[in-house]
């Protein structure tokens, strides 16, 4: 979602909808089954202590999106992030020649459009008019990690099985069916109801191909689909990733842009 921002000016973003998981199939927890409740918090305990720890995240990521015509719309990006601080994006045309790069912080975007020599400057509340779902800088940066994202500790079901784990979690803004691999607990699934019934906002968020590096599992394989009354899908690859080495970012305004 993030790189849709900078493609928002000269292309329109929408997508079909994935068939909706109905959190309502799962059986709620009797009052009575201490054992179950303490079950469900260790599982979530579980998630929790699987997420990822760093400080500095780096990756080259070729992206897809499909829009309402039909067409496939392909680019290379190069993603700098300094948790809690600074997330870099620069994007990259046919050909290599660099046609976005994106700052953004707990606060602000800046994006700079190099192919219509245009630089916009937004607070972080662009983000949710773009996707129509109430990021922090928070959640972006651990959707980009991997780690859960609107998580929380209200667990009202669940579902055991041989091949996973899944558990419904009630918060402020959304009902979160989330289920794990009942092994290590790396995230397979993620689907995001809102709890307001007469609002039809949902985010499906699939981790897959995960790596093995220095005791860290990593999805190099996201798909992620956001529905209201727009629509928006997102495929990544993670080609090369890096945690915890020296970055920098290098952001610059030309004189001869235009503020939009």
């Amino acid at each position: 979602m993030i790189f849709a921002i900078g493609c928002r000016s000269t292309k329109t973003i929408q997508n079909a909808m994935s068939r909706r998981d109905s959190v309502r199939s799962h059986l709620p927890l009797k009052n009575g089954r201490v054992d179950s409740l303490a079950y469900m918090q260790t599982i979530y305990q579980g998630i929790v202590s699987r997420e990822i720890d760093y400080q500095s995240f780096s990756a080259k990521v070729k992206v897809n999106f499909v829009g309402n015509d039909g067409k496939k719309n392909d680019f290379n990006a190069n993603i700098r992030l300094k948790k809690d601080s600074m997330l870099w994006i620069s994007v990259n045309a046919l050909l290599g020649i660099e046609a976005f790069r994106v700052i953004i912080t707990p606060d602000s975007v800046k994006v700079l459009n190099k192919l219509d020599k245009i630089i916009q400057l937004r607070s972080v509340s662009y983000l949710q008019e773009i996707t129509k779902i109430p990021f922090t800088f928070a959640e972006l940066q651990d959707l980009l990690i991997g780690n859960p994202v609107y998580l929380d500790s209200n667990i009202v079901s669940y579902k055991n099985e041989v091949s996973a784990i899944t558990i419904v979690s009630i918060g402020n803004l959304f009902k979160h069916l989330l289920t794990v691999n009942p092994v290590n607990y790396q995230i397979q699934h993620s689907k995001l109801d809102d709890v307001n019934t007469f609002r039809a906002r949902t985010a499906d968020i699939r981790y897959d191909d995960y790596e093995n590096r220095n005791n860290t599992l990593f999805s190099t394989s996201r798909k992620i689909t956001v529905s209201e009354k727009s629509k928006l899908e997102i495929e990544m690859k993670f080609k090369q990733y890096d945690f915890n080495i020296p970055l920098n970012f290098p952001f610059s305004i030309p004189k001869n842009y235009k503020l939009q």
